[in-house]
């Protein structure tokens, strides 16, 4: 299938008019529908007033906002006249975004709302070639021709853009046409400027070709999705990951419902929305863990232990179907004879126990989700092992998705007919090696960085050649920066980023993300992030979750008096201690130089655009950066 975004969107908007393509919500909360017809009336109307504006091939165009349905509509309109939006999320930041209009020189630039006006005009003298500022939601926007005259800019409303183009459409729609039906697989089209974990941000060019490489592979991953579901959008859109999964629903001729990554605002979508699927980073899919086993620790005592031993069956459960059924991570030729021996008499045991647990326990869960829910698709950073094992305990499916920016982003995704826990598999007609520091091809358990070659892989970072060739080499192999390893049935694991690597003064090598992961893990933890690079031993910045060490105190019967300054008590600080005493330990698999011998509990959460970039990875430069006074105090005497 060799169609460009429009082309693909234009196609299903002609067979499949009258399905719904977006839910959103109106000014009172209640949701509405638009059909795929009705949206590309919008964008054909949008595109012919781009033109006039003078938008044509290979300009490009700024887009920043968040989750809307407008969002989708001014992308394909923009597509459709032969030109790339630079998409970035309402809280960037005015330096950011002063850095990235004026990089792209970007003559157009979409705004969300009267907000994202102010923050562009503020910045207005660092960016001479913008002429016209389109802003999305003007409900809140007065005087307009002042603050255009004030400034020396165009300012138009996008719901005036698509009126006038509507007028027009009957006698100008082949303008349109003619400009779709053109665009070729070898234009770029978008630029997304990295969200920034390692430094300045910079500019992937993804191109026609590259979204195609996803799309056109969606039939073949085996997944029980196809036409009519409901998929929840909660991930900021200008992400590459929303983003591609939005053209996969296109191609599916599936619905799009919008929503936030906010507990209340997410859980009350998912029972009105009731979807079928839903994309998210690990950090959400660890939130509704973690909000679970809030609401039990507030139940009867009775109700709270039925819990924990369900969920303690359905873990047993997991682990011996999956070994059963042979669907384990090896990195050696195991016995199919021994594997069924071993896991037959456990997994008839556990399997009634499991099914009572499910009618007594797991299905009210299931349905905080809808009672619709088929899958949901964890993207953006690897799924930890404990979040993982919870759902598929409790026979809810959420599988892991691997890739970046630069791969357009999916080069991995578990497969669904052979679900093997923490691995993935190479996704469309992506060819990858793992390479060990010698240069030398990885054998099945042998850890190295992981490198792809294919379709989906970007055109270049741009205007920075001299980046592209740092990590793309000249038999075109991108190297992804992160640490993988083969199993012996052709899956590979993601354990851990190169450039994460802390090497302590005795030249050990750890990998923090699972020592984070597992820190994570425990109740009273909100976030943590280890230290060590060239120190003694490894140390720990975290922050507590207040919600359920307040629990913890109560239940003591310890008193404290402003929930502030939690983070300060002595008795708090030995909770956090021996929490992380107790799980990064030699009995659960760590080597004593994995330990974590010192922390620091810090007085605020992590924040995207501070400590987290937009799809919430921790940024370890800023962090160490931001608390090099409390890291020091974790070295001295």
């Amino acid at each position: 299938m060799e169609m460009t975004m429009p082309q693909l969107f234009f196609s299903r908007a002609a067979s499949d008019g009258e399905r719904v393509l977006q839910m959103e919500k109106d000014s009172k909360g209640k949701f509405i529908s638009h059909t795929y017809a009705q949206v590309a009336a919008k964008v054909r109307a949008l595109a012919l007033s781009l033109m006039d504006l003078g938008l044509g091939r290979g300009d490009l165009v700024g887009h920043i906002s968040d989750n809307r349905a407008d969002w989708l509509v001014a992308d394909l309109a923009i597509q459709s006249c032969g030109a790339a939006n630079v998409p970035r999320g309402r809280d960037s930041m005015a330096g950011e975004l002063s850095f990235i209009l004026s990089t792209t020189e970007s003559r157009i630039v979409f705004v969300e709302n009267a907000q994202m006006l102010d923050k562009i005009l503020s910045i207005r003298k660092d960016l001479p070639v913008m002429r016209t500022i389109v802003v999305t939601d003007g409900s809140k926007l007065t005087a307009l021709d002042s603050l255009a005259k004030d400034h020396d800019v165009e300012i138009l409303l996008q719901a005036d853009l698509v009126e006038k183009g509507m007028a027009r459409l009957a006698s100008e729609s082949s303008k349109v046409d003619s400009s779709v039906a053109a665009g070729r697989m070898d234009e770029l089209a978008t630029v997304i400027f990295t969200s920034g974990t390692t430094g300045e941000p910079k500019g992937v060019m993804l191109t026609q070709s590259n979204l195609n490489s996803i799309a056109a592979e969606i039939d073949n991953i085996g997944y029980p999705i196809g036409p009519g579901q409901r998929w929840l959008s909660v991930l900021p859109v200008w992400h590459s990951f929303e983003r591609i999964l939005q053209y996969a629903i296109i191609y599916l001729r599936s619905t799009i419902a919008y929503s936030k990554p906010i507990g209340k605002i997410l859980l009350n979508d998912l029972q009105r929305v009731n979807p079928h699927i839903m994309g998210s980073v690990p950090r959400i899919w660890e939130t509704v863990k973690n909000g679970v086993y809030a609401q039990m620790k507030s139940a009867k005592p009775v109700v709270r232990g039925l819990f924990n031993f369900f969920v303690g069956v359905g873990k047993a459960r997991m682990k011996y179907y999956n070994l059963f059924h042979g669907l384990t991570r090896d990195y050696r030729k195991r016995s199919r004879i021994v594997s069924v021996l071993r896991s037959f008499l456990p997994l008839a045991v556990l399997t009634p126990l499991y099914r009572l647990g499910d009618a007594l326990v797991f299905r009210k869960i299931k349905t905080k989700l809808g009672n619709s829910f088929v899958v949901g698709i964890s993207g953006g950073g690897s799924l930890p092992q404990a979040v993982d094992e919870f759902f598929s305990a409790i026979g809810i499916n959420v599988v892991d998705g691997y890739g970046l920016t630069e791969t357009s982003p999916v080069i991995g995704l578990r497969r669904w007919a052979k679900r093997v826990p923490g691995t993935l598999y190479p996704f469309g007609r992506i060819q990858l090696k793992i390479v060990d520091e010698n240069g030398r091809l990885c054998a099945p358990g042998q850890k190295g960085v992981l490198y792809a070659k294919g379709p989906q892989v970007m055109k270049g970072y741009y205007k920075r050649p001299e980046l592209t060739a740092k990590v793309i080499d000249d038999e075109g192999w991108f190297n992804t920066g992160d640490l993988a390893v083969w199993t012996v049935n052709g899956e590979y694991s993601i354990v851990g980023r190169a450039k994460d690597t802390i090497v302590l003064s005795g030249g050990e090598n750890v990998e923090p993300v699972p020592i984070e992961e597992t820190i994570n893990d425990s109740p009273y933890v909100a976030a943590s992030v280890v230290v060590g690079q060239d120190r003694k031993y490894l140390s720990a910045l975290v922050v507590i979750d207040q919600g359920m060490v307040e629990r913890y105190l109560k239940d003591s019967h310890i008193y404290y008096t402003n929930r502030d300054d939690l983070y300060r008590m002595p008795e708090v600080h030995s909770l956090i201690e021996g929490e992380i005493r107790e799980r990064v330990s030699t009995k659960n698999g760590f080597r004593p130089f994995e330990q974590v011998m010192r922390c620091t509990l810090l007085a605020h959460a992590f924040e995207v655009n501070r400590e987290l970039s937009a799809k919430q990875e921790v940024k370890r430069f800023v962090v160490n950066d931001m608390y090099r006074d409390q890291i020091e105090a974790m070295y001295e005497n």
